[in-house]
């Protein structure tokens, strides 16, 4: 087998690497910069060019990243790795790995909506297929973003109306970046967290392009927006906009008891997550003879899956049952 289940994750032998290890290792490809993918205390680790520079920021400067274009492909010890878009977030990749004609693919985090943030996910064929399934039941349908960003704008807009300043709480890592590519600056000023305001750079760099924000509190009083992340919320930092109104952009603001528990006052269902018609149609578009399901619903869609006569598996990790992990 290409891959097997150790303590460390998942491990490919014949190429002597890690894929998004649970503890430190030799060698660590990484799909994404995600803290629930990306861990510290590797000896190397190999990304998709685009975000290395997110990657180096999230483990530290002595962190020894080397990096691959998506399509580059390089080999290991006679095992071919290269990298190919994920869609989930600036240089999220599926890992695809080919030995003596057998074609393994781990897809990490990723979604199928293309937000002008990354290149968008490419099915890619292959024997055996390593999914996520964090949105893995039939009640997590996406609505079309478009459609998100309009009720975005329509809130913001009444909100002006009543003079208080529009507060969306999101991933600072991913979520941030694609609301912010996707707001109309038309409405008013926006406003962003510094752990936001940190990752910009380097998706400019990429060559994603922003509307202009402000860099001062008082110019969104009453009429603008911030993109904040939850852990600023009942913070002095968050007083200084006067009256507000809250949101969060989710994909568990698909069910109504998740807003209840965020407490805030409007859910905006956007995931950076394959949802569940896009889990299936991503499956078979691999054409994989079998498949791993990891990273949240797993047992219940290995199980749909074998119902359907596919080869399926269920894969506990680390973070199994980490209901609201990082960039949902």
């Amino acid at each position: 087998m290409l891959l097997a289940i150790t303590e460390r994750g998942l491990f490919c032998e014949a190429g002597n690497f890690y894929i998004d290890p649970l503890r430190p290792v030799e060698t660590a490809v990484i799909t994404h910069a995600h803290a629930d993918h990306a861990r510290p205390g590797s000896r190397l680790y190999l990304t998709e060019e685009t975000g290395k520079a997110v990657l180096q920021s999230r483990l530290g400067p002595e962190a020894r990243i080397e990096s691959l274009r998506y399509g580059q492909s390089i080999a290991r010890q006679g095992v071919n790795v290269s990298l190919h878009p994920a869609g989930h977030i600036l240089g999220s990749a599926q890992v695809r790995i080919e030995y003596k004609g057998e074609i393994c693919v781990v897809s990490g985090d990723y979604k199928l909506a293309n937000d002008g943030t990354c290149p968008a996910f490419e099915p890619i064929r292959c024997h055996w297929f390593v999914t996520e399934s964090t949105f893995g039941l039939p009640i997590y349908r996406w609505p079309d973003q478009s459609r998100v960003f309009d009720e975005i704008r329509m809130w913001w807009r009444e909100n002006q109306s009543r003079g208080r300043t529009s507060v969306v709480f999101c991933y600072a890592l991913g979520k941030a970046q694609r609301l912010l590519r996707n707001l109309d600056a038309g409405v008013g000023p926006i406003f962003l967290h510094g752990a936001i305001d940190r990752y910009l750079p380097a998706y400019q760099e990429a060559g994603v392009v922003f509307p202009s924000t402000t860099k001062l509190p008082e110019e969104v009083i009453g009429r603008g927006l911030v993109l904040a992340p939850m852990s600023a919320d009942n913070t002095p930092w968050l007083r200084k906009f006067g009256e507000v109104s809250t949101a969060f952009a989710s994909g568990w603001m698909q069910i109504r008891g998740a807003r209840r528990r965020r407490s805030v006052d409007r859910g905006f269902v956007l995931s950076d997550h394959v949802d569940w018609p896009g889990l299936l149609d991503t499956i078979n578009a691999t054409g994989a003879e079998t498949v791993w399901v990891t990273h949240g619903y797993a047992a219940a869609v290995a199980r749909w899956l074998g119902e359907q006569g596919k080869n399926a598996r269920g894969v506990v990790t680390l973070f199994e049952g980490d209901a609201e992990g990082d960039g949902d």
